[in-house]
């Protein structure tokens, strides 16, 4: 009898009155952003309300990494709780799963984003590079594959000039990794003096091996930084990936705009979903003043965006710390992780990994 009693006390005393509950529902649905279009209780599975010690304890799921969203989500719901006169404090702890968009036959892989550009020099390695790291920053586990046979520059990027991938069995290839980044490239195989030798046939075959042989580690995206341009060797390549989706890098000039949007005419014709369109160089800061100077034009990407019914999912500033990290092998997110290029960076990621959710995740209250 006085365990029963003991019992009934503790459910009493830690049960969440209704009035709590309602109010952790409406702050979850009323936190809406360029992230959570709906709000958070749209997208969060596996919610659970629980008290402890006279505390409220929130815990659920998401579907896309945004850990630089957790403190804002439970600021937003300890503040719904002030307004309704509540004194109860509020603690939210936030899990991400990650789920395959697509069905597909890679071992180690749950999604498989192609990074291209219509043309070269508009930074499409040097955001791979840095998108990889941020998704990294924000939760997830990444690689990437360098399938830019012309110039493999993925290991210089990440500090890995002169590694080489292991072979545990004389078949598959194991990624090298830094800063848990698995990667895989050309460069790896081969010395600069000798990428040039990667052309047709034997750069697809090359890349077809890479992908399917390497013994990726159950990494939740796969960025693959593709050559750029748009002629055959772009074709082939975009046709032998199964179930991925791409995303095109620009910058706002109009030279690079006309190739930007062959990019996506190419995808197009080869059925890859295009998810959005990244424009890199968008404005320089002046690092005295602050002012934002439009070096190569305004508003491009949002126009091209705008016409191709496509999102723009990030602008992205020229910045000297970001050439110098490339330079040395480094990473911003390490290096300054609170600077604005790092933050700029991170924001983007989450958002790619979310549209990506949005628009081809069959769970998606979207679709």
């Amino acid at each position: 009898m006085f365990r029963k009693t003991v019992f009934r006390n503790w459910f009493r005393f830690n049960k969440v009155p209704k009035q709590d509950e309602s109010l952790v529902h409406q702050a979850l649905a009323d936190y809406q952003n360029e992230l959570f279009p709906a709000g958070v209780l749209a997208v969060a599975s596996k919610l659970n309300i629980s008290k402890k010690k006279g505390n409220i304890v929130v815990t659920f799921t998401l579907p896309f990494p945004c850990q630089s969203e957790y403190q804002t989500i439970t600021e937003h719901v300890q503040q719904t709780f002030i307004s309704a006169n509540k004194q109860s404090s509020v603690s939210v702890e936030i899990t991400i799963n990650i789920f395959p968009v697509f069905m597909h036959s890679y071992d180690g892989i749950k999604n498989i984003i192609v990074i291209s550009s219509g043309k070269g020099g508009v930074g499409k390695s040097t955001t791979t590079v840095n998108l990889a790291y941020a998704l990294q920053a924000q939760g997830a586990s990444v690689g990437i594959l360098d399938a830019d046979v012309y110039g493999p520059s993925l290991p210089k990027m990440l500090g890995l000039e002169g590694s080489h991938p292991r072979s545990p069995n004389g078949i598959n290839l194991e990624p090298v990794t830094k800063n848990g980044i698995e990667a895989m490239s050309t460069g790896f195989l081969a010395d600069g003096q000798d990428a040039k030798i990667w052309r047709g046939a034997l750069a697809s075959s090359a890349f077809e091996q890479m992908l399917k042989e390497t013994l990726w580690g159950g990494i939740d995206y796969l960025l693959i930084d593709m050559p750029p341009g748009t002629g055959d060797i772009q074709l082939t390549l975009a046709q032998k990936i199964e179930a991925v989706v791409s995303v095109i890098v620009t910058t706002p000039q109009d030279i690079a705009l006309i190739d930007a949007t062959k990019g996506i005419n190419m995808f197009e014709q080869v059925n890859m979903p295009v998810l959005g369109l990244i424009e890199n160089m968008s404005y320089h800061v002046c690092p005295k003043c602050q002012s934002k100077s439009p070096l190569f034009g305004e508003h491009g990407g949002e126009a091209l965006a705008q016409a191709k019914a496509i999102p723009l999912l990030g602008q992205l500033p020229l910045n000297i710390n970001i050439r110098q990290c490339a330079d040395d092998g480094s990473s911003i997110q390490q290096q300054d992780p609170q600077s604005d290029i790092a933050e700029l960076y991170r924001t983007l990621a989450s958002k790619l990994a979310a549209e990506l959710y949005y628009q081809k995740d069959s769970r998606s209250s979207l679709n």
